[in-house]
């Protein structure tokens, strides 16, 4: 049997997450498996929402974070696929059409290449780049609604494809961060489609879900249906801007504010009584005495995460989606623990709304890692899995394989921007 290594890095605001998996692949598909080596989480320094605001920074804690796996693994790493999330990545509709190559007019995977190359000779806006192209349906002689058109027979092949396009500037300064640490980029990942290769089922995605990742300083979102990308957005609020809230609201230090958000915080106010009362000496603030309100706390954070599923209803709204999702919403990310942040979703989004089950299904050895910040990293190992040609459950064939082929012009930037580099 063949062993193929592949690594996953999320470079977050706050943290980077490492996981590396070995792809065992056996004489068909249905033997292949995905066996989860190790994973880590280590501190990130020169990031700001989601982009580089200091290159050298993120390469040395890039650089110490690798040293990190490649002692966990035993073994040097010198590829991996990334994620990004920048707050400034949207999303557009397109259409392709070609005629179908064939004599006989059957439609052949060369067929489906050229009509996806043909959605994508639209104008990509100045200073971005595609990052994802991806097929909705297809209709072949005018019939709609066709999910693989290969195999099947007609004279004109057409596609309706959502691609979604990051800003050029913050994909090389990320990515040549990378590439001074000497780790070759293989592939790169919108956050939430990785996260929703682990966190959503086919059922979640056919009947209409949205996925919603909570970070330290952004929030991503991805909406499904039919089992097609909907939506996608980056939205410039996080968990870090609750600690703000509290930092400010009982004039505290981020650290405490912090601690407080962790140990007494609540998103739902009902949850708290006005007698409930917490020394500043147990939250470790010796510039304040006496005690505060756990009440009050609950008010500041229940306001904020109000306000972030506002935004993501707003984002609904524009498909007219709002309400409208029976898949509910499931909630990933670091900033997904705080209590009673899904009844508040639930409330807000007029939807079921739950914490995403960790870890996920078809990785070996993922038992241990629980944590709701890792669900984009190990969603990203399931991606490579699927675009390598492994099966590990889920999808069947899978996102990451349909739109494999279809990723060219970033990995074209990535190949442009090693060849600039110096060393």
């Amino acid at each position: 049997m063949a062993q193929l290594t592949i690594a996953g890095i999320d470079i977050g605001s706050s943290t980077i997450k490492i996981a590396i998996a070995e792809l065992i692949e056996g004489s068909d598909q249905k033997s292949a498996g995905l066996h989860l080596l190790g994973s880590l989480v280590h501190p990130t320094e020169g990031m700001q929402k989601g982009v580089v605001s200091n290159v050298d920074d993120v390469v040395a804690t890039l650089s110490s974070a690798l040293e990190k796996a490649e002692r966990l693994i035993g073994v040097p790493l010198t590829r991996a696929n990334i994620t990004i999330g920048f707050p400034q990545l949207f999303m557009q509709s397109s259409r392709g059409l070609v005629a179908v190559s064939k004599v006989n007019g059957e439609i052949k995977s060369e067929d489906v290449d050229r009509v996806v190359e043909a959605a994508q000779t639209i104008t990509t806006p100045p200073n971005y780049e595609m990052l994802h192209v991806l097929p909705r349906t297809f209709a072949v002689d005018g019939q709609a609604g066709v999910i693989d058109p290969v195999g099947m027979v007609g004279t004109r092949l057409e596609v309706d494809a959502e691609i979604i396009y990051a800003p050029t500037s913050h994909m090389r300064n990320l990515t040549k961060a990378l590439y001074r640490t000497g780790c070759e980029i293989d592939d790169v990942v919108f956050s939430a489609l990785a996260g929703a290769e682990a966190m959503l089922d086919k059922r979640a995605r056919d009947v209409g879900s949205v996925l919603i990742n909570i970070g330290f300083s952004t929030t991503s979102l991805i909406v499904f249906e039919d089992g097609n990308v909907l939506h996608a957005a980056v939205l410039p609020v996080g968990s870090n801007h609750v600690t703000g809230d509290i930092a400010i609201g009982l004039r505290t230090s981020l650290d405490v504010a912090e601690r407080i958000k962790r140990e007494h915080g609540t998103a739902l106010v009902d949850r708290t009584s006005k007698r409930d009362e917490v020394s500043w000496e147990d939250v470790g603030d010796m510039q304040n005495t006496g005690t505060f309100s756990k009440r009050s706390v609950a008010e500041i954070i229940e306001a904020r995460v109000e306000e972030l599923f506002e935004m993501v209803d707003k984002e609904l709204k524009k498909m007219d989606r709002s309400g409208m999702l029976p898949g509910g919403a499931i909630l990933c990310g670091g900033g997904a623990f705080l209590d009673g942040i899904a009844d508040v979703a639930k409330r807000v989004l007029k939807l079921p709304a739950a914490l995403a089950m960790m870890p996920p299904s078809g990785i070996e050895g993922a038992e241990d890692v629980r944590g709701l910040e890792m669900a984009q990293v190990l969603g990203l190992l399931l991606w490579s899995s699927r675009a390598q040609g492994g099966s590990t459950g889920g999808w069947g064939k899978g996102l990451a394989t349909m739109v494999g082929s279809f990723q060219k012009k970033p990995m074209e930037l990535i190949g442009k921007l090693r060849d600039m580099l110096p060393w």
